[in-house]
């Protein structure tokens, strides 16, 4: 078994590598949409859960608190979301997709399923069902309490 087998038979060194060229291809392709991943992450989880605090928000996608403040200060500026005080707890806001959030959203599900397809292109629909399946049941295992 020479250096290279070897290499090809870990799934962490794949699945690192695949990861990259995904990351690479998703930044690029949002890029030129005007838009960062961090900005589809909100605004899916916004809609998709509703209006939350920035904690929520940042507990929801993955997005550190520290980031949160600029990423959601982008979106504001751009219209995409709306801050409003909590009415339970003044000391912090709830934040809220707007209408053209919606619409960019909807825009950003376009590009990313082009990207998405170029990506996934080797599969066909049954694997891609199959390898989002895996992939979700391996972090939601090492997500879990106790991992």
């Amino acid at each position: 078994m020479n250096s290279d087998d070897r290499l090809r038979q870990r799934a962490s060194r794949l699945l690192s590598q695949v990861a990259t060229r995904s990351d690479r291809l998703i930044n690029e392709g949002l890029a030129q949409a005007d838009a960062r991943k961090w900005h589809y992450a909100v605004l899916a989880s916004l809609q998709d859960f509703g209006p939350a605090s920035q904690a929520a928000l940042s507990k929801r996608t993955g997005i550190y608190r520290s980031d949160m403040v600029g990423v959601l200060n982008e979106l504001a500026m751009r219209q995409l979301v709306e801050r409003a005080p909590d009415p339970d707890d003044q000391r912090r806001n709830v934040i809220t997709i707007s209408t053209a959030g919606r619409r960019q959203l909807r825009r950003l599900d376009r590009v990313l399923d082009v990207l998405h397809d170029e990506l996934l292109a080797p599969l066909d629909a049954a694997e891609r069902d199959q390898l989002v399946r895996l992939l979700t049941r391996l972090l939601d295992h090492h997500d879990s309490p106790g991992s």
